[in-house]
Formats: structure tokens, sequence, C-alpha cells
């Protein structure tokens, strides 16, 4: 028979009553403190889950749907950095506008009922650009970073000051009735304080002492700081801060940045982290006291333009965050996350009434207990990373899997276990779809594009001439990528004219080409680990005067590391002849060089496609270096989200109607070893344990946000280093492929069913629940339905050695024709097709 499907009534009643119960209040609150429990707001101790979206790896028409998605996911805060760099890229001149529009994304959170963790720093890391700072600041005289220097710290405070009175000018503190209700002052500065000496300490007081004299009405925090001085909070960052203890029994303890995946570089792998392990990580934080959480990244997105720092961080920060980087939910991640803030949302009673009573019923199990005259909740963890175990917990019998937590929000019935996933999943896949040009605006007939080579060497008016080797960014200040260095030499016929020689070249990085007498010659490119580069390229010289050319490139400059700031890039040295006839070596590294920063191209503005030398008349060059490009398309239509797949190009930067979408780098090519076919989220998780991805190019993938785009001539830019064929550039549309659930007789019931009220829904069994993911969809087709033992994973299911020969009918009968449908998983509804087994339903649908 059809199982009976959860009515919608009970699902609406639940809805408003955790809405009614959790939501934080539109007006906010006007007092923020805080004891050893949790932060208080507006005289009450509150339960936290926050997630960090960064607003300027979005856009702001996103910032809507990415704040409510979030909201729906469970989240009560949203936490950012500022960062000082996109704020103020010239000193005094500022610029809050489009995506660097704090105060409007601040105001979209509000908007949304949700708080604030504003983390001012200004040092913010990120896997940003030089850690988030100007690189005027590197200029000043007698700067030192991040210590006890008066320059620095005169900066620190004065842009700390501007943006704690813009958020004053709007009424944004909560002590204003505004959205924030933390802010932070530093940045994981414990991690490198031991480097600077004595000059630490006194600047952390300094840094605290000069925040709280800002008078913001709200606390601070200080993260990965075990000595940040009263009042300021220390607080914890990691994959895991369970055992994290505040410095200070009257501080509470806080998780700012908890990883719910890693960061991708260019010659990396794609890192993931299974959420079974992610939630235990989280209710293992909760269990043993603590009561704000944040994510670190709710939602990664994409680091636009020349904002990514590493160097050799990629385009995509998606984070495997559960909002992707196009801002779409990530299942199962998103939804099993948002079971778990359910569940701990029926706890907060609890859990901010006292502390945990803890004890080990053995090295492995670990039960904390949250238990006043009226309320109790208890957490009941298997830390064992390979035994199932079974607990007996006052009086009751539970089943805890391996690396599992299950939580009792009555100290009786299980509303939850980390490893046991009731949401369902996802597939999600890019269609491709041909670059169509717009043809009312082809400007030739080379398959619809316009190009122009840039210039090899010095073109610009403003180059000039040193003795030695520069150091680039002291050179350049980072105006550009690019760097060119000069030299011309003179070979006498008969010497070494004609003969094969090593152009040796030594460089701080990150990656550069050689050109002799206007040909390239070679190259070589450093990598996340190692950004030097140390090349030896056979070349052939002539009689007469040869012309060196060097192109020297950064690939976002380093932003993490004691004295991170001072770390070089480009060619210092030395750079070598050798091998010539007569057997010497020529030393050329203090000779007089010609120096020229960036591009003729940049300082045309060709990115924004309005300039006109773009030849339109000869044959399209293909894989050829140093080359512009430029087409016209016509937007790919609907309402998917798009991407640019730049496969068959080399490296780049690209520009859609004048807004760069980022580096392209689709030939870096990551590892062939280190990815498995699956992860075990059992045990302790690190950045390189789960990887996918493995013997690819890291990305070829790259977001067009939807608001860059018009419906027809549309502009594409291409910066092509290395050479490529921009004809096989295509667009990707970005869908779902499929929607599955795979659920256990074992599992709890769905946290819908939970009422305080009645033992019913908490007896209730488990249910699978699908839901297409898009409005106006309905579920067209079940390709796949097994109860029994089916294994496998979304889009690859199979089924085991007992499956019920009704399942496919029953599921196809309740599910199809619905935008979602709930099944109840039991031999009520399906039959015992193996008697003595923990039976599991596994289902696999289209929506349309």
């Amino acid at each position: 028979m059809v199982a009976a499907m959860i009515v919608k009534k009970v699902d609406q009643f639940i809805f408003l009553w955790f809405l009614a119960i959790y939501a934080p209040a539109a007006t906010f609150c006007a007092n923020v403190t805080y004891d050893h429990r949790a932060l208080i707001i507006d005289g009450n101790r509150r339960v936290l889950i926050s997630g960090s979206i960064h607003y300027p790896r979005s856009t702001p028409e996103m910032w809507p749907d990415l704040i409510q998605r979030s909201k729906d996911g469970g989240v009560d805060v949203i936490e950012t950095y500022v960062f000082w760099n996109l704020h103020e890229p010239i000193r005094g001149q500022y610029n809050f506008e489009g995506r660097s529009d704090l105060v409007k994304f601040v105001k979209e959170v509000a908007a949304a009922g949700l708080y604030v963790h504003l983390r001012i720093g200004p040092y913010v890391c990120a896997e940003w650009n030089y850690g988030g700072f100007p690189i005027w600041l590197h200029f000043i005289p007698g700067i030192k970073f991040r210590t006890d220097n008066e320059p620095f710290k005169a900066e620190m405070k004065r842009f700390t000051a501007k943006i704690v009175n813009m958020m004053k000018q709007e009424s944004l503190y909560a002590s204003q009735g505004g959205p924030i209700i933390l802010s932070q002052i530093e940045n994981e500065y414990g991690d490198v304080d031991w480097a600077y000496g004595p000059a630490a300490k006194p600047y952390i007081k300094w840094a605290a002492s000069m925040a709280t004299s800002l008078d913001t009405g709200v606390p601070w925090v200080m993260c990965m700081q075990a000595d940040a001085p009263n009042p300021i909070i220390d607080t914890c960052n990691g994959f895991y801060c369970d055992q994290f203890t505040p410095n200070s029994n009257a501080k509470p303890k806080i998780w700012t940045e908890g990883y719910n995946g890693w960061f991708l570089y260019y010659g990396g792998a794609v890192p993931y982290r299974p959420v079974e392990d992610l939630a235990f990580a989280v209710a293992r934080f909760y269990q043993l006291g603590g009561t704000f959480m944040n994510y670190y990244m709710y939602h990664g997105g994409t680091n636009f333009g020349r904002t990514t720092g590493g160097p050799f961080v990629a385009t995509s920060y998606d984070y495997d965050a559960p909002l992707d980087e196009y801002g779409i939910i990530r299942q199962p991640k998103w939804g099993h996350l948002k079971d778990l803030h359910d569940s701990i949302k029926l706890c907060e009673e609890a859990l901010i009434a006292t502390d945990p009573a803890v004890t080990s019923l053995d090295p492995n199990i670990e039960v904390a207990v949250y238990k006043t005259d009226n309320v109790c909740a208890a957490f009941l963890a298997n830390i064992n990373t390979t035994i199932d175990v079974t607990v007996n917990f006052s009086g009751n019998s539970y089943r805890l899997p391996a690396w599992s937590v299950s939580i009792l929000p009555d100290c009786k019935n299980v509303v939850f276990n980390t490893a046991k996933i009731n949401s369902a999943s996802t597939v999600s896949i890019f269609r491709a779809e041909s670059l169509k040009q717009d043809v009312g605006s082809l400007e030739n007939d080379s398959l619809g594009w316009s190009w122009i080579s840039e210039p090899i060497g010095i073109s610009k008016n403003d180059s000039f001439s040193k003795f030695g080797l520069l150091e680039q960014i002291n050179t350049t200040a980072d105006r550009s990528d690019y760097f060119w260095y000069s030299l011309s030499i003179d070979l006498e016929d008969g010497d070494d004219a004609g003969s094969q020689t090593v152009l040796h070249i030594e460089s701080l990085g990150h990656a550069l080409y050689a050109f002799i007498n206007g040909k390239l010659a070679g190259g070589g490119t450093g990598n996340n680990t190692n950004a030097t580069v140390n090349v030896d390229i056979p070349v052939t010289l002539v009689t007469g005067k040869n012309t060196i050319d060097l192109l020297s490139l950064t690939v976002g400059l380093q932003n993490f590391g004691a004295f991170f700031d001072t770390w070089g890039a480009g060619i210092t040295g030395p750079v070598t002849l050798k091998g010539l006839k007569n057997g010497s070596t020529i030393d050329l590294s203090s000779q007089q060089w010609t120096y020229q920063v960036g591009l003729l191209g940049e300082d045309l503005g060709l990115s924004s496609g309005n300039a006109g030398q773009l030849n339109s008349q000869s044959t399209l060059p293909k894989n050829q270096s140093l080359t512009w490009y430029k087409t016209n398309f016509v937007a790919p239509s609907g309402n998917d989200l798009v991407a640019i797949d730049f496969t068959g190009m080399g490296k780049g930067e690209a520009w859609v109607n004048g807004q760069s979408i980022g580096r392209y780098w689709p030939t870096y090519v990551s590892p062939n070893s280190g990815c498995t076919n699956s992860c075990d989220y059992r045990g302790y998780y690190y950045q390189s344990k789960c990887l996918r991805n493995c013997g690819k190019p890291s990305q070829t993938l790259y977001h067009v946000p939807r608001s860059w785009l018009k419906s027809d001539n549309n502009t594409l830019v291409l910066f092509e280093e290395s050479g490529g064929d921009p004809t096989k550039i295509s667009f990707a549309r970005k869908q779902i492929g499929s929607v599955c659930s795979y659920i256990s007789e074992s599992h709890p019931p769905p946290i819908a069913l939970w009422n305080s009220d009645t033992e019913s829904g908490r007896k209730a069994g488990p249910v699978l629940s699908l839901d297409c993911p898009y409005p106006n969809q309905v579920i067209s087709s079940i390709k796949f339905a097994s109860f029994g033992t089916p294994y496998g994973t979304c889009g690859n299911f199979n089924h085991g050695s007992c499956s019920s020969n009704s399942a496919l009918y029953i599921v196809q009968k309740a599910c199809i024709g619905s935008s979602s449908c709930n099944i109840n998983v039991s031999v009520n509804t399906f039959g015992d097709p193996c008697k003595g087994v923990t039976k599991r339903l596994a289902v696999e649908a289209s929506c349309m």
C-alpha cells in the first residue's frame, strides 16, 4: 500500500512554532553582553548558529537569496570580514559601491531578521589578496605590520574607526537597534605572534583597548588569541573546537570558523568534507558547552577580479559550503545541517540554563547532560572511528554508529544522529551550451572574434631603466599582475652568435615567460607550496643585438604567515647565459634593465570591450601567447545559473561586460594521486583527506553572475598569456540532475514531527522525503527505487542482495506528479523482503 504522508498542517504548525520561538526579531535588541555560558541578548542567553558570507564574493543581486537560504537552513547570524583593500584602494579614497556596499549587505541581513558578526580585522587572511591589507600601507615610511609599530597602529585605528562610525551612522549596532551583535579585532594572530617577539603582547593589548574605546555597545572577539585581554572574548577556529576552552570562565565558548571544507589551489585537487563529520564536529561543540558557532563558509562564492591571495588560490571559493559557489543549496549538506540546527534549538532551553554534566561510559563513549528541575537534554557521542556501539543511558538502550552524536532534547528520544542523514541529496550537473555570438554585432568573419597582440617587451611611455634586478611587488605596487624585465646584449660574429646557450632564471615567483628576440622561448611556474621559479631555457642567439624580454607575473599576493607583507615576487636573480661557445657564463643580473609595470592593453582599457584597436580583418590567431580576444554573445536563455568553460584556453583573465570574472587557468592540472572514490567520514578530518578531480584541471568552469548579463550584445574579453583557442570556449548551465534519498529503518523520524506536547511525534518511524529543488517543478520520473539492502550513492544506486518487488511501484504512485512526497520506511509499507535485517530505502528521482 502507498505510505502515509506527513500531514502538511503538521509541517506548517512546526514551522510556525520554530519561527515564533527561534527567529530573531526584526527590530533586534538593545543590549548585548555575555557570561560564561553564552551571548546575552536583551537579558536572555542565546544558542546561536552563524554562517560566513563574504559580500564581495557574490553580487548585491545575489545577497537576498543567499541570506534567506541561510536563514531557511537554520542560521541566526551572518558573519563577514571587512576587506580594507577593497574599500580603500588608495589612501583616503573609499569604495563602498556595488559588491563593496557593506552597509547595504548588513541591511539585507537585517531585513531577513538575522544578526551580524562584523569581523573588521582589519587583517582578514581569507585567501584574499595581501590578507586584505591595501598595498599602499606597505610604502608608509617606518611601518611594520601587525606589531607594536606606531605608523601601523595609526592606520589600523583610522580604518577600524571609519568602519565603526559608518555602522553607527546607519544605526546598525545592536545597541542602536541594529543587527550587529558582535565584532572582531585582529585575526588569528595567535598563530604567528611568537615571530613578532616582545612587541606582540603590547600590540594585542593596544588592539583590544583601541577596539573597545570605539564604544560599539557590543562585545569584541579575537579568534585564536589565547591571551586576549578582558573584555575581549578569545575564540576558536578549526575543523574541531569541542575541546576549546576560553581564557576566562567569565567568557562563553565561541567557534568563529568551523571549516565545512577547504579552499582550492590552482594545481590542486578539489577538497570536500563529508557532512556526517561536519555535523559530528558541530554537535560535539554544543555537547561540550558551546553556544555560538560559525560555518566558514556557509557560502564561499567567487574570487572575482584579482582578489585571490595565496598565491595560487583559484577563482572559485566554493569551500564545499552548504550554499555552493553559485548560491544553490548543496544537498545533503544544507539539509542535514538544518536538521542538526533544529535539533540543537530544541535543546536551547536546557543548554542556556546550566553547564553540561559530562561522563565517559568508556574511553570512546561520552555522555553530556544538561538538566534542571524543568528541562533535560542529552548528547550521546561515540568517538570510536570504526565500531558501532549500543549505549545504555537513563534506563534506555541507544545504538550509536561510529564517529557520531545522538541528540536527545528530552533526555529520552533521539531526534537526530549526525551519521544518519534524513535530508535528500542532489546531483548538480553543468549542461554545455555553445557560445552563441551576437550575429547583429559581429565585427569580422574570423569566427566572431576580434583580436590584438600585446606587444612583447617595453611598449609604454612610463618605462624606466635601472641597474640590477628589481623585486616586483615593491616596484609595481600590485597595480598589475605583470612586470616586464628587458635587456639587450650584443654578440660578435664568430663568437657566440648562432650557438645554443641556456638562459638560467631564478625568480621569487609566481610565474614567468621568457622571449628571445620577440619569440617565446619558455617559462615556468611555481605552486602553492613553493612559489619560486627556477628555470633553464635553451635559447639561440644571433649575431649583433639580442633582446631578452622576461615577463614576470603574480597569481595573488601572500595572505598568511608572519611578516607575509615582506614576501617578495618577481625575478631577483641570478639571471645568466650559460654554455656559450667559449665555455663562459655571462651574469646579466647587475646589468641595466628596462622595466615596465603592466600591459599596454591594460592602459588602453581593452578589458572594457570598448577600445577600437582590435583586429577584425585577418585570420584569428590560435595558441598564440600574449593575445587579447573579444567577441559579442547572446546570454544563455532561461534562469539557470551560468559559467564559462575555458577548456581550450591556457591562462589569463576574462571580463564580461567590463566585469572581471577572475583569473582563469584550465591548464594547471592537479596531481594524479590523492583522490578516492569515496571518503570515510569517520575519524579526524584534515584538508587533504577527501579530494576529487585528481589528474584533471583544478578549475575549468568560471561563474558569470546573471546580473552581469544582458539578453544580447554582451561582450567577452580575454587576455590570454600562454596560448589558447577561444573558439573552444562554451557556456555551461548549472542544473539539478537528480534528487535522491537514502533512509534506513534505524533512522530517527523527521524532526518536523517532533512536538514537545505529544509523545506520538517522537515515536514515529523514519520517513523518506523528496522535494523538487525549484518552484513549479514536479517529480517526473523515478529512476531508481529499492527497499531492502540497496547500496551506492545518488546517481549510482544499486540493488542489494534483497529488494522488495513493489518498491518502484509504491514510490512512483506516491511521488510522480507531486512537487514533494514522503514515504514511511517500514515493512508496513513495502513488506519484508529479508527478515532480521535492518532494511534501507533508496530512491532517485527527476524533477521537471
